[in-house]
């Protein structure tokens, strides 16, 4: 019988959130007893004629729904836009009605992640607006607490939400930001594995 695993699903474009991403896997995998699979998703493209490539150029595989129905937790992330995530992680997620009608997701643990170009540019919305199609789906939400000394230390990303990053230097994280990335893998796969015994 294979280990549980935690989906780290995200959508980037310039590589902050995608390195988020690889830093709540490295989390994950201080756990052991539970895997990590590290997903995207394809862009949206207004030109219907046009499909993206089956497998991306580089970065991640694609996310397929199986995945996220056979998760045991899910950290979810996307850069802001405008407040909100960005259109093709929520063209994703706007096609989980199955898994929604089949009570799928309930009572799983989650997290969500953000990066954005602006200290100020919505990352705690974004964070906000991630977390309702997942409490919809009976999703169990985990924020970041305190407790985590980075986050009083930081000066750059991090919330009690879920993970940040300011990327206005570019797409390398602060040291802040990977400590609470990584801290935030940890604890869901430890939560993941306390709501699977």
């Amino acid at each position: 019988m294979s280990q549980p695993y935690i989906l780290v699903l995200y959508y980037s474009r310039t590589g902050g959130t995608q390195n988020l991403a690889t830093q709540i896997a490295r989390g994950v995998d201080k756990v052991r007893g539970v895997d990590v699979r590290v997903r995207t998703v394809p862009p949206v493209d207004s030109a219907a004629e046009r499909t993206a490539p089956v497998i991306p150029e580089d970065g991640a595989v694609y996310c397929e729904k199986a995945e996220l129905a056979d998760c045991a937790g899910l950290a979810l992330g996307s850069p802001t836009r405008f407040g909100n995530m960005a259109a093709p992680l929520k063209h994703f997620l706007d096609g989980t009605a199955d898994l929604w009608m089949n009570r799928t997701l309930v009572g799983k643990p989650a997290c969500v992640f953000t990066s954005s170009n602006s200290l100020h540019g919505g990352q705690e919305s974004t964070l906000l607006s991630m977390m309702l199609p997942l409490l919809h789906h009976g999703m169990l939400i985990q924020g970041l607490p305190y407790a985590e000394p980075g986050l009083e230390a930081t000066r750059t990303g991090g919330t009690p939400y879920g993970v940040s990053h300011f990327a206005a230097e570019g797409a390398n994280l602060s040291v802040h930001e990977a400590e609470l990335a990584i801290a935030a893998g940890q604890r869901l796969a430890e939560l993941t594995l306390r709501l699977n015994t």
